[in-house]
């Protein structure tokens, strides 16, 4: 054995394959296409050998990895946010304005972007431009070429240059407010610009108003700034997939240019995975802080939903899937008027309706959030019983999806034990004999007794 192999053989298996494959230690994992990072000690010294290739082997491999990824993380996939679709750029920005407005019961968003991420409006003088609105318009409002200049006095030119949102009380009593009248902010009293950006580039700015002194609460401009951060960086993976599907084609592309492209999109990809479960907490919080739940509410149902998972040994994919499935399963009240939580009095016919169709409307808010799109089946099923007269279909017993039957419960459980305007919170004790009792009625006995065995430990 040479000097060489001697001293291979004593550090590790990453270690000694990135001699092997020129200083590139990812290099063996995406080779096997495992796809996950795996625990070394499943990699064997045979199966580093056999990934060792030719550098024309190499290229072609690492092309491979990129087009794997450019197809997993396409705008058909997982770039689809708030409404955002592939159809013509106005009508994205638009749909994502709208629904924001609808999300946060404002009077009034207004997307803008920088002319580098304007696609067809990138004409104008402007550095910012505006490209969607929730106001209705007459006319074509891009011919107005509204905007600011980077250095411009204006609060969405100092959001967008110091990545920091403001928030204005009441512009009417603000000098520095500069109201731009085809956007009625003549109008507008509250005010609040959150700036779009990631950890790659800055991307526009997201401004809602009230044409009262109406504020978003904290919970919704949590909410919003995340939103903020997930479609500024959405934007920047959609540019980076089409970089790099441009880019493995060059006939004269280095095995350099495609690792450093590819450190790239995957570090993109993992700050997009935590942004979007960043989003799916915050919009809980939203939901719970509007239904006038406790706070962390549905996080607590999520988390024992989560637990519950565990016990019976779902997977990590289906796990998370009914995490989240739990953490919006009331996502519809988002789109409900706050006030019809606060009333006092007897609610009216159509306040019931509103509320009692509220997963229908989560449901297709869910259906625009694509990354979402698997839990929407957990969330429109939760409220079936195993008896077969729940709603909305009246499935019965293992017809109903697992994770609805996982989440139904655990909701169950977390709102006997919370606090409600109405009535004190009960024991666990006693909440686990109302469940029991209700076994085979309304749950599945096999969740009634894992939730026994998780509450005994």
């Amino acid at each position: 054995m040479t000097e060489e192999k001697k001293e291979n053989k004593n550090v590790s298996v990453f270690a000694r394959s990135e001699i092997s494959l020129e200083s590139d230690p990812l290099e063996e994992i995406f080779a096997l296409n495992l796809g996950d990072f795996i625990s070394e000690h499943l990699i064997s010294d045979d199966l580093v050998s056999k990934i060792s290739r030719t550098n024309v082997d190499k290229l072609e491999s690492i092309k491979k990895q990129l087009k794997e990824l450019i197809s997993i993380y396409s705008i058909d996939n997982t770039l689809k946010i708030l409404g955002f679709s592939n159809k013509e750029d106005y009508v994205i920005y638009n749909a994502i304005a709208k629904t924001i407005k609808q999300m946060l019961e404002i009077d009034a968003c207004h997307v803008f972007l920088s002319k580098d991420n304007a696609m067809g409006l990138n004409t104008t003088k402007n550095d910012l431009l505006l490209v969607g609105s929730s106001l209705q318009f007459n006319d074509d409002i891009y011919e107005a070429e509204i905007g600011y200049k980077f250095n411009d006095d204006n609060y969405v030119s100092t959001a967008y240059r110091t990545k920091k949102s403001i928030e204005i009380a009441d512009c009417s009593k603000d000098e520095n407010f500069k109201a731009i009248l085809l956007l009625n902010e003549n109008k507008v009293k509250y005010y609040l610009a959150v700036p779009m950006f990631n950890n790659m580039e800055k991307v526009g700015v997201i401004v809602v108003e009230n044409y009262t002194d109406k504020k978003l609460s904290n919970e919704f401009i949590e909410l919003l700034s995340v939103t903020a951060r997930l479609f500024a960086t959405s934007m920047s993976l959609e540019k980076l997939t089409a970089e790099t599907e441009e880019l493995i084609n060059l006939p004269d592309i280095t095995i350099s240019q495609l690792q450093n492209n590819r450190a790239e999109l995957t570090a993109l990809i993992g700050d997009l995975s935590s942004e979007q479960q960043w989003f799916v907490e915050n919009l809980a919080k939203a939901v719970d802080a509007k239904s006038n739940f406790k706070n962390n509410y549905s996080q607590d149902v999520a988390d024992l939903a989560k637990e519950i998972s565990t016990e019976i040994g779902l997977n990590e994919k289906t796990k998370d899937l009914i995490y989240y499935a739990a953490l919006l399963r009331n996502i519809g009240k988002i789109t409900l008027p706050e006030e019809l939580f606060n009333k006092k009095e007897k609610l009216s016919k159509e306040d019931w309706e509103k509320l009692q169709n509220h997963p229908n409307v989560g449901v297709s808010i869910l259906m625009s959030i694509n990354f979402l799109s698997e839990v929407v089946p957990y969330i429109n099923y939760h409220k079936e019983r195993w008896d077969g007269k729940g709603e909305p279909e009246g499935l019965k017993g293992r017809s109903i999806p697992f994770g609805s039957r996982i989440i139904g419960i655990a909701d169950a459980y977390c709102a006997m034990t919370s606090e409600r305007t109405y009535r004190n919170a009960l024991s666990s004790a006693k909440a686990l004999e109302i469940i029991q009792s209700e076994s085979g009625i309304k749950w599945d006995p096999e969740l009634v007794e894992i939730l026994h065995g998780i509450n005994n430990k």
